[in-house]
């Protein structure tokens, strides 16, 4: 196979690399190389015009335009609409020195954005941090890591090795669960990748506030890290006022509330679970008070309007309706519905702190969505803030997908 014969210097690193000897290779269609070509680090099966070679899962190949001129190097997915994903632009060596060098490079760029009061932060952004399918976010001393790709999954071990290396973390534990591997053709896994099982159960820090999260059992990770200045924003808006949060999970912005100096806080999350822990860290920072409801939290907002409750602040943070633009217009209905009963739900000058965190689901759409709950609630109302991920969540230029929360703070005319 011909190749250039050169030396490779990564866009993330210093370090250089000689390329390997053969790679198989990706033949793309026709015009099809435009979105490579603004670096969007994507391939779909319907761009490629054949293999060559016989690339197993999460293997390295080369992709090539029709005309045979060398795009990129990518982990190739047999079983993925997203056939292949980019990991380097130019001829590099796929192997332990390029995670080593990554992964570090990723931690590195980290030093220095957290306060000595939080000790939780995200270490690794997937394709914003150039490891598409990787996810590693740091509780303490434990390093969770998330392998949502074919080409994440055939590196686990180097991956798990680079990140003790790069954060002498004592324990790194695997929580590659979530539903798009299988998208990958690839099994659920969790359990430790390096050091202890136990304890199962961490506690970590964040501005001046304690949670304790399961490794086994949270959502995503283990707690919602790209909300951690949101939570903050929502203490410094919570003094003197009555608080709903709907959706709470484990608390995050109902204690927040409470640090902040609310009047009253109500928290509701469909998850017994999820509320056992919420009201034990509560405890744990000795903040008592409150009511916390186990329910629908649709229904129940409806059940509180009627019985003609009212609040000054609202935070609504539900799960993903939308994991892609194709569910889009369902979960256009879901954020209208419940957008429209808290705009109900608020007093005159109140607050709503609405947040999606649906990729599918544009900045643009959404505030047409809350726009339109506003409108059929009969308020005016008024953006007075845009909120989103903290630092440690990067969005890459040419991957905009990355860019996937939005919030917005909404005041209703008093």
């Amino acid at each position: 196979m011909d190749r250039v014969s050169c030396r490779t210097r990564l866009p993330f690193t210093t370090r250089f690399y000689s390329p390997p000897t053969v790679l198989h290779k990706l033949i793309l269609k026709a015009g099809r190389e435009k979105s490579l070509k603004r670096r969007h680090p994507w391939v779909y099966s319907g761009a490629v015009a054949r293999v060559q070679g016989k690339p197993g899962p999460g293997e390295a190949v080369e992709i090539h335009s029709a005309a045979g001129a060398f795009l990129a190097i990518a982990a190739y997915s047999p079983h993925s609409q997203i056939v292949a994903r980019v990991w380097e632009w130019q001829e590099c060596a796929i192997d332990g020195a390029f995670f080593r060098a990554r992964v570090a490079s990723a931690v590195a760029h980290r030093r220095g954005l957290l306060e000595p009061d939080t000790n939780a932060l995200r270490l690794i952004h997937g394709e914003s941090d150039g490891l598409p399918g990787v996810i590693a976010d740091r509780y303490d001393e434990v390093v969770v890591v998330q392998l949502l790709s074919a080409g994440a999954e055939r590196w686990r071990q180097e991956i798990a090795d680079a990140l003790v290396e790069a954060t002498g973390a004592t324990r790194v534990w695997e929580r590659s669960d979530a539903e798009v591997r299988a998208l990958e053709g690839l099994p659920a896994v969790s359990g430790p990748l390096r050091g202890a099982r136990e304890p199962s159960q961490v506690t970590i820090t964040e501005h001046q506030l304690m949670f304790q999260l399961s490794l086994e059992h949270g959502h995503k990770t283990g707690f919602y890290l790209d909300q951690r200045e949101n939570r903050r924003r929502v203490r410094e808006l919570a003094a003197g006022r009555d608080v709903l949060d709907g959706f709470c999970y484990t608390g995050g912005f109902a204690l927040n509330a409470f640090k902040g100096g609310a009047r009253s806080v109500l928290a509701i999350d469909s998850s017994a679970d999820a509320l056992r822990l919420a009201r034990a860290n509560a405890s744990l920072n000795g903040l008592q008070g409150g009511e916390w409801i186990e329910g629908d939290v649709f229904q129940f907002l409806r059940k509180l309007r009627d019985g003609a409750r009212s609040f000054d602040l609202i935070v609504l943070d539900p799960p993903k309706f939308a994991p892609t633009a194709a569910h889009a217009a369902k979960a256009a209905r879901a954020y209208k519905d419940i957008n429209l009963v808290a705009f109900k739900l608020l007093r005159a000058g109140g607050l709503l702190v609405t947040f999606s965190c649906s990729g599918g689901v544009s900045a643009d759409l959404f505030q047409k969505i809350v726009a339109g709950s506003a409108l059929d609630a009969g308020v005016q109302a008024q953006i007075i803030e845009r909120l989103g991920p903290g630092p440690d969540h990067p969005v890459a230029l040419n991957f905009p997908e990355g860019d996937y929360l939005k919030g917005l703070v909404c005041r209703v005319a008093g």
